[in-house]
């Protein structure tokens, strides 16, 4: 039997591709009807589904087709993405996500802390150049040889009072962590069961973060 999301990506991507060639409000109002059934009202059943398998989920996201162009140099109204997002339990003030995004050119899951706060920000670098680094460098050591991608560190340099060649000096440089993989086509009719698979392989790091951070 077919996940009832099967044909989100496909027809999120034609829907995108098209609205990329035609980036204008009359064309989304002529479309808006197609918008509301084939893209917001499947990632919104998503949404859903996906949130009852995340035990304590707090929230969840559908992000806006609107740009905030005020800004911005670019003025075209609409993104060429659809990106939502379940907001994950934790112990402390970190905000821990997990996301998905599609786009003409790439489908992604990701999850992590996409901006650590003061506090989180001092208790990350504590754990990370304490006993917890070791750990947590295997583990997304492993996690990379899944095939996840790290976000990139945020400073140049690694913050005092650490030594520039801590062994450990890339992940404290982070301000942030999250952890990404592209789903691999033959997943796209399947995008309940890939962020299924995803969200289970991801629950060591996720737990490291509500625990130690």
């Amino acid at each position: 039997m077919s996940e009832p999301f099967a044909n989100l990506i496909s027809d999120t991507r034609v829907f995108l591709s098209e609205l990329s060639a035609n980036n204008n409000r009359d064309w989304f109002v002529d479309h808006k009807s197609r918008y509301e059934a084939d893209l917001k009202g499947p990632a919104l059943g998503l949404l859903d589904a996906f949130s009852q398998q995340i035990s304590g989920c707090t929230g969840t996201k559908l992000f806006r087709p609107q740009r905030d162009v005020r800004f911005s140099k670019d003025k075209t109204p609409y993104h060429t993405h659809l990106h939502m997002a379940w907001w994950l339990p934790v112990k402390s003030s970190l905000q821990l996500g997990f996301f998905f995004g599609i786009s003409p050119s790439y489908t992604r899951i990701g999850s992590g802390a996409m901006g650590f706060d003061k506090s989180g920000l001092t208790a990350w670098r504590d754990a990370v150049g304490g006993t917890t680094g070791d750990t947590l460098a295997t583990m997304l050591t492993d996690l990379a040889n899944q095939g996840f991608e790290r976000s990139e560190p945020e400073l140049k340099r690694v913050p005092a009072p650490f030594e520039k060649d801590h062994p450990h000096g890339d992940l404290l440089r982070c301000k942030s962590v999250t952890l990404w993989r592209d789903l691999p086509e033959g997943d796209i009719t399947k995008p309940l069961t890939a962020l299924t698979n995803t969200y289970q392989s991801l629950e060591g790091f996720l737990e490291m973060l509500r625990t130690d951070i």
